[in-house]
């Protein structure tokens, strides 16, 4: 899909010309772009029903940022980034917020229950990540496997994952600051009376921070490699500072009522956490820069996971034991729990550790974030002026400041609790659409999958989606009910069943491969699904919002950029097979309004 290298991305370092933005032939003239707009329908069924290749990615993509993403990172550089990506704001801050509202003391069990469906998720992501080592993550997976327009869909959610979450913890930074120099976060925030609640506390200190770590983003991804090894070994001596300190003032009366809110606070509060675990796929998106991503990416990812987790259950613990769950504060509860026993001096080591594990929270983010977009931009789905990598740095500077700018905007506004509910929507929806994509890679391959056996994978495929999803939605509309369960449940085991018993799989992974497929991706789609239904309905609304927006930006913009970068790129190479059909049978054969060239010529079938 696109043109060659020296063609796809106009290389103009930050010059900003409209060719830079909209170089296709479709916004040539307001002439071509009204007969682009006539063929949405054809269009839109050409990008539906097209699959990009691993080789493409990989290569014909990856060229036109012109210049290579520098090869530095190791297994143990991986690792690092992982923790540092992780632990942040979601274990600093939400935990003191869901066990104090919502969980109590089984906070430590919500975070279980987070911490086997991220897990889930990361084996997902390690086969891909391995198999198509390239910066766009889980956008690149999913234009293989489903798709140019449910690659598109999940490109917005990620933009918006990584914006909210970075936003998210730039705010939490500002309150444990304020911890630090003994004040309350609202005396270092500006309130703006006219603006609407939850959007009136304006924080420019969340602003500063993210204009220095997009400084350190974009000079060196070794460098910042670096940074967050040394810091990140700070931040683990902090943690079992925290754990051993914390317990040695642990009082089990605490512990007392274990589970106020019963087994549907757990969950509830599960969904929310989930945002403290988030990160991870960020990793995923510096394959492109790992020396040997077979060895490296599956360490990496499933250590830093593990450790991760481990972490997150000890210190739930230990707030809990230290403080009685009523009395937990929001804003900063590790460093109040310190104070409330007495050892006020502990709250500044408290304070410093998260500031530390904030700062590499936003740097991972910074990092991954601009990875994705360059890779969104190289298909055409964004501008491509986005997709230009330095050739000094061999950092995408472009995409980076468009990114960390976009964040400082909303961090400037938004609530944090606003901010953590919406972000684990997003991140729940694309780590079910990963989890789905893993299962087509194993059991869809074109012109190998017989006609049958892919019909059978679809019904396999709706009924495990669609029985999670009833399950989901039971689970949000009954407080009490369990006769639903008895239907969903059993559906979703038989559906898994039959894909395991009666679907052959078409492909077995080259170097590293998630165990128990299709047990665990199928396990991932549900509890991802699950954890969805335990999200308050305002949280929706937003999201509902928002890919109202990703939708029209992608029927009058993405749609017809992409479009015709696949149709520029089968007439000059068109002897070469870039792309196949999901589905057999060809799109219906329309010329392209500008180019002349035959929609049918850029595909193929399977």
């Amino acid at each position: 899909m696109g043109v060659e290298a020296s063609e796809g991305v106009r290389r103009r370092g930050c010059s900003c010309s409209k060719d830079d933005f909209l170089p296709e032939e479709s916004f040539k003239s307001w002439g071509n772009y009204g007969r682009a707009l006539a063929e949405i329908p054809a269009r839109l069924k050409d990008r539906v029903l097209t699959r990009s290749l691993d080789t493409t990615e990989m290569n014909e993509i990856k060229a036109r940022s012109a210049h290579e993403m520098k090869k530095t990172l190791t297994w143990w550089d991986l690792m690092w980034f992982g923790i540092g990506a992780v632990i942040g704001a979601g274990i600093f801050v939400l935990t003191g917020i869901q066990a104090r509202d919502v969980a109590g003391p089984a906070v430590v069990l919500s975070y279980v229950v987070s911490g086997i469906s991220a897990m889930l998720s990361v084996f997902c992501y390690t086969e891909f990540a391995v198999e198509i080592p390239v910066a766009g993550g889980s956008f690149a997976y999913l234009r293989v496997e489903l798709g140019d327009f449910m690659a598109f869909i999940a490109a917005g959610n990620i933009l918006l994952e990584y914006v909210i979450g970075g936003a998210a913890v730039a705010r939490s930074w500002t309150s444990y600051f304020a911890t630090l120099c003994n004040h309350k976060p609202e005396d270092f925030r500006i309130i703006a009376h006219s603006l609407k609640e939850d959007y009136n506390q304006l924080d420019p200190i969340a602003v500063g921070v993210i204009t220095i770590i997009c400084l350190l983003a974009v000079f060196s991804t070794k460098g910042s490699s670096r940074f967050n090894y040394i810091a990140s070994i700070f931040h683990v001596i902090v943690i079992l500072f925290i754990i051993i300190a914390g317990l040695c003032k642990a009082d089990t009366s605490n512990y007392t009522p274990f589970a106020p809110n019963g087994v549907r606070g757990i969950f509830k509060s599960s969904a929310v956490l989930f945002f403290a675990y988030i990160g991870f796929d960020a990793v995923s998106t510096m394959a492109e820069e790992t020396k040997n991503p077979g060895r490296d990416i599956p360490i990496g990812l499933v250590g830093s996971m593990t450790i991760t987790t481990l972490a997150y259950c000890l210190l739930a613990v230990t707030l809990c034991l230290m403080q009685k769950y009523t009395d937990i504060d929001k804003d900063a509860p590790f460093s109040v729990a310190f104070e409330a026993v007495g050892w006020n001096w502990a709250k500044y080591i408290v304070a410093a550790g998260a500031l530390k594990g904030m700062t590499t929270v936003l740097l991972v983010s910074a990092v991954g974030q601009a990875r994705y977009l360059t890779h969104i931009g190289r298909t055409h789905m964004m501008p491509p002026w986005l997709a230009h990598v330095n050739s000094r740095t061999g950092t995408p500077v472009n995409a980076t400041i468009v990114m960390l700018v976009a964040t400082a905007i909303i961090a400037f506004f938004t609530d944090l609790g606003i901010l953590s509910n919406l972000l684990s929507i997003s991140t729940l929806f694309i780590f079910m659409l990963v989890a789905v994509g893993l299962l087509v890679r194993r059991y869809y391959v074109s012109n190998v999958t017989t006609p049958t056996n892919r019909n059978k994978l679809i019904v396999c495929l709706v009924l495990i989606i669609g029985s999670s999803i009833a399950t989901a939605t039971y689970w949000g509309l009954s407080e009490t009910g369990w006769v639903g369960y008895v239907v969903t449940v059993p559906i979703w085991l038989l559906a898994t069943v039959a894909l395991w018993a009666f679907v052959p799989k078409a492909r077995e992974p080259k170097l590293w491969g998630v165990p128990l497929v299709p047990w665990l991706p199928s396990a991932s789609i549900a509890i991802n699904i699950f954890l969805l239904g335990s999200i308050d309905k305002a949280s929706f609304e937003r999201f509902g919002i928002w890919t109202a927006v990703l939708m029209v930006y992608y029927f009058f913009f993405g749609l017809h950029a992409s479009y015709d970068t696949a149709k520029e790129s089968a007439k000059v190479t068109h002897e070469t097979t870039q792309y196949k059909k999901v589905e057999e049978g060809a799109v219906t054969p329309s010329v392209d309004s500008s180019t002349g060239v035959n929609a049918s010529n850029a595909s193929t079938n399977p």
